[in-house]
């Protein structure tokens, strides 16, 4: 089968769950706003895939993503806006004026200069009244990913810190904010909203810390999550062959099995690479 008749039939299939009469009653009830989650959620399967290298898992979770952008166009479609065909068109004919040193005759001499051109090519495109360097950067973004955005762009015009190690200090600035937050007398509400903004800080620092290591932050706290989440499932493992309770153990007994499941890592870890998917643990 070729892509196009691939292609063909997956919107055959979309058309069909979606018809008033023979239809699946879910897929008929769906909305844009409905399915949006579902269209961010296998985004991130796509990434989990990518990070544990689990290729037959990459290759459901891209048919997954695409029957997300599919079922869009649908909806759309019915509605009289647009279709598949216009969807693929307009992200061909993107790409297309975005590089014109591929399909044009500009030159670019390296992938850095191609991003600065890039973004050059958006701002022209957007031809906004804002003329700040933070315009086109959309609020419905994953809070950490906007952070992201915004400071690379603050970076653009000269508005960074130098190094690592300056930002670090930035970090042990707003943390010393958040203990100083926590060690005042509580007086409700108005607290509440104190701590949540001098953690926002610290979180918005951390971001930026990130980005000064190159190190992708959501799959830093994917890995860390992974980790955790390992270790502890290896702590129950050992209290049940104690015949113990994980939960009916004080918290010094659970430090004691959470640092066994730690010390055995450390035994395998030399063995071979650790693994987000558990296979060390």
């Amino acid at each position: 089968m070729s892509a196009g008749e691939a292609i063909e039939r997956l919107l055959a299939v979309m058309a069909r769950l979606r018809d008033p009469e023979q239809g699946c009653p879910w897929d008929r009830e769906q909305d844009f706003r409905s399915i949006a989650p579902y269209t961010i959620e296998e985004a991130y399967e796509v990434a989990d895939a990518i990070a544990r290298g689990d290729f037959a898992a990459l290759l459901e979770e891209l048919g997954d993503l695409l029957l997300q952008v599919v079922f869009h166009a649908r909806m759309a479609e019915e509605a009289g806006l647009f279709g598949f065909t216009e969807v693929a068109q307009a992200i061909s004919e993107k790409l297309i004026r975005r590089h014109p040193h591929v399909f044009g005759d500009a030159r670019i001499a390296s992938a850095e200069e191609q991003s600065r051109a890039w973004e050059a090519h958006k701002r022209r495109e957007r031809g906004e009244a804002d003329a700040s360097a933070l315009a086109g950067i959309a609020p419905g973004l994953p809070e950490w990913m906007r952070a992201q955005k915004l400071q690379k762009r603050a970076a653009e015009v000269g508005f960074d810190w130098q190094s690592p190690q300056a930002v670090l200090q930035k970090l042990e600035e707003e943390l010393a904010e958040l203990k100083r937050e926590l060690e005042r007398p509580s007086d409700g509400a108005s607290r509440h909203e104190r701590l949540s903004d001098e953690l926002g800080d610290l979180f918005f620092v951390l971001i930026n810390l990130s980005r000064h290591l190159g190190v992708d932050p959501g799959a830093a706290i994917r890995h860390a999550n992974a980790k955790f989440e390992r270790r502890f499932r290896r702590m129950e493992a050992l209290a049940r062959a104690d015949g113990r309770s994980l939960a009916e153990l004080p918290l010094a007994e659970q430090d004691r099995y959470w640092d066994r499941a730690k010390a055995e890592e450390a035994e395998i870890a030399p063995l071979g690479a650790e693994t987000e998917g558990g296979a060390s643990a």
